[in-house]
C-alpha cells in the first residue's frame, strides 16, 4: 500500500473578555516521525508574535513549543500547517497469540520489563486514578485466559457499542466512574475509559492525539475546517509492540490516522495548553482541516 500525503491546518483562536498581560503556552502541534509516518513539512504561526519561544522534547519524544507573550493581548492564534505522510501500521495478525495475563506478567515491576515505557504506562496518573468501576467493566472482555488481542478488540466494541458519543455530556475533567455512569461521552472520554481499563488489570496502554481523516457525505465536497482533533489509545504486547485501538469508532489505526503526540493521559498530548494572567472570560475556536494531497 503507498503511503498517502495529507495537509493539515490546526487553527485555534482564543479571544479573551479583557487584556490578558501575560500568558506562557505549550503546543504539542509537530506530528511524531514514525516508521509509519514521515514529516514533510511542518510550520507553527503565533500571533501576536510571541517575546520567547522554543522547542524541545518532553518525556514521551513529542515536540513541544514553548512560547510566551509578555505583554497585553485581547486575542492569542496557534495555526500549525504540516504535510505528511501515512503508511499502513504493522499488521497485529503476524504477532504470535499471547494472553492478556502473560502481556501483563512480561511487563510487570517484578521482573525485568520488556519496555520500560510500557511499564510506566501501566501506572495511575492524576486524570487517569484506579477505578474499580472501569475494572469490572473490563473483566467482561478480559475473561481468565482469553487471548490479549481479541480481549482488546472485544473491550473496543463493546465501548463503541455501549456509549453514546456526545460533545455535551462531559469537559476535559469528567472521570472514567463519571463517563461510565451516564454512558456518554467524546473521543477523549473512550480513550481514557479503554486506558483505565487495561490498566486496572496491570496491562499498559497510552492515550493518542492526532488527527483523522473524516468522509464528507456522498456527494458532498470536502469543506476545510470541519474536521477535529482525535484521540485514540495504544496498547502493548511483547511481539506485538504498540497497537493502536480507536473505540470511538471500533476500529484499529490506519493510514487514515495521523499522529501527532502521546502520554500517560489527555494532560500529556493535548495539542495546547497553557497559563495566563488576566481576567474576565475566553472564547476559544478551534478549526481543523485534513486534506489529501
Amino acid at each position: 500500500m503507498h503511503d498517502t500525503r495529507y495537509r493539515v491546518e490546526h487553527d485555534t483562536r482564543y479571544v479573551y473578555a479583557a487584556p490578558v498581560s501575560q500568558s506562557w503556552q505549550l503546543a504539542r502541534l509537530t506530528p511524531r516521525v514514525l516508521p509509519w509516518q514521515q514529516l514533510r513539512a511542518c510550520s507553527i504561526q503565533i500571533e501576536p508574535p510571541p517575546d520567547e519561544r522554543h522547542e524541545a522534547p518532553d518525556s514521551f519524544g513529542n515536540t513541544v513549543t514553548h512560547f510566551g507573550l509578555l505583554r497585553a493581548h485581547r486575542v492569542l492564534r496557534v495555526r500549525m500547517l504540516c504535510d505528511v505522510d501515512v503508511g499502513a501500521r504493522p499488521d497485529p495478525a503476524l504477532a504470535e497469540r499471547l494472553s492478556w495475563e502473560a502481556v501483563r506478567d512480561a511487563v510487570g515491576f517484578h521482573r525485568p520489563p520488556a519496555d520500560l515505557m510500557a511499564s510506566r504506562m501501566c501506572q495511575p496518573t492524576r486524570l487517569l486514578p484506579l477505578s474499580e468501576a472501569a475494572h469490572r467493566y473490563a473483566q467482561a472482555s478480559l475473561s481468565p485466559g482469553r487471548d490479549w488481542f481479541a480481549g482488546l478488540t472485544h473491550l473496543t466494541d463493546r465501548i463503541h457499542t455501549d456509549f453514546e458519543f456526545d460533545p455535551d455530556a462531559t469537559t476535559v475533567s469528567t472521570s472514567v466512574d463519571e463517563v461510565l455512569a451516564q454512558r456518554r461521552g467524546v473521543c477523549q472520554d473512550f480513550a481514557h475509559l479503554m486506558i483505565a481499563c487495561l490498566r486496572a488489570l496491570g496491562l499498559p496502554a497510552r492515550y493518542v492525539s492526532g488527527y483523522l481523516l473524516t468522509d464528507p457525505p456522498p456527494g458532498s465536497p470536502r469543506l476545510m475546517g470541519v474536521d477535529a482533533s482525535h484521540a485514540w489509545v495504544a496498547a502493548f504486547a511483547p511481539g506485538y509492540g504498540w497497537v493502536e485501538f480507536d473505540p470511538t469508532n471500533n476500529q484499529l489505526a490506519d493510514p487514515r490516522y495521523i499522529t501527532l503526540g502521546w502520554g500517560a493521559d489527555f494532560a500529556d498530548a493535548g495539542p495546547l495548553r497553557g497559563v495566563i494572567l488576566g481576567s474576565g472570560q475566553q472564547e476559544m475556536n478551534v478549526s481543523v482541516s485534513v486534506i489529501p494531497v
